[in-house]
């Protein structure tokens, strides 16, 4: 079904917003970093760089701009697509069920991997859906390149496999999820747990696997819980209300 304007806009502030929070969160420094959402099969919708642009802090639906999966499409006003366009666009190919690709460049997560620290399942209550996210194993692309082709950003999509989440090395890392939301919100999980790595590490510790028992007692909390309520709360934080 050919999605309508109507659509379109509302997927435009979803996007917009997705964006703000991974500011927010510091997920992406400056103008780094876009958010991305499948139209069609052949369409999708992408945080682009306009002719005044000021980050992803400042982000406008008109920010937002319909492409094709080759970058061809609604560039009038002076937008230019993201240069790492083809890392969206090649986990698209390869995972028709994905709807939604973020990219971000999260310190903790880029520092973390540099000093030898897998992204593991160290935690357990603290953030259940990022202890179950990280249990299923986190893949690390290791080429720290921009991914501005499509033989590199296919090198990436067979490195994620059929994982939500991939760790590039020396760049930042790429999650998918059913719309921007999801995407957003896995990243700022792995996020915690490298932070948490780095903070267990530095204080002289060894970042270890929660123990089997305890990940099974983890229960599902719901989506109800860990999106809609997580993000509802994100977009509080963006306008401070309580």
């Amino acid at each position: 079904m050919k999605p309508t304007t109507g659509d379109l806009e509302a997927a435009c502030r979803d996007i917009a917003d997705a964006c703000r929070v991974m500011a927010a969160r510091g997920l992406a420094d400056g103008v780094l970093g876009h958010v991305s959402m499948r139209v069609d099969a052949e369409h999708l919708l992408v945080r682009c760089r306009g002719p005044h642009e000021r980050g992803l802090a400042f982000t406008e639906p008109a920010d937002i701009r319909l492409v094709d999966l080759d970058g061809q499409g609604d560039l009038e006003g002076g937008y230019r697509i993201p240069a790492e366009l083809p890392l969206h666009t090649e986990v698209l190919r390869a995972r028709p069920e994905i709807r939604a690709v973020v990219h971000a460049h999260p310190f903790a997560v880029v520092a973390a991997d540099l000093a030898g620290h897998r992204i593991r399942p160290l935690l357990g209550a603290y953030d259940i859906p990022g202890a179950q996210l990280a249990a299923g194993g986190i893949p690390v692309y290791p080429r720290a390149v921009l991914l501005r082709d499509r033989r590199l950003a296919a090198e990436m999509a067979a490195t994620m496999g059929t994982r939500p989440v991939v760790v590039l090395r020396g760049h930042g890392l790429t999650t998918t999820g059913d719309d921007p939301a999801q995407a957003v919100l896995r990243a700022i999980s792995i996020d915690t747990l490298a932070r948490m790595i780095l903070a267990v590490a530095g204080a002289g510790g060894t970042p270890a696997d929660l123990p089997d028992e305890d990940l099974a007692e983890l229960p599902d909390l719901g989506r109800g819980f860990t999106q809609t309520t997580a993000w509802r709360h994100e977009l509080a934080r963006l306008t401070g209300n309580q």
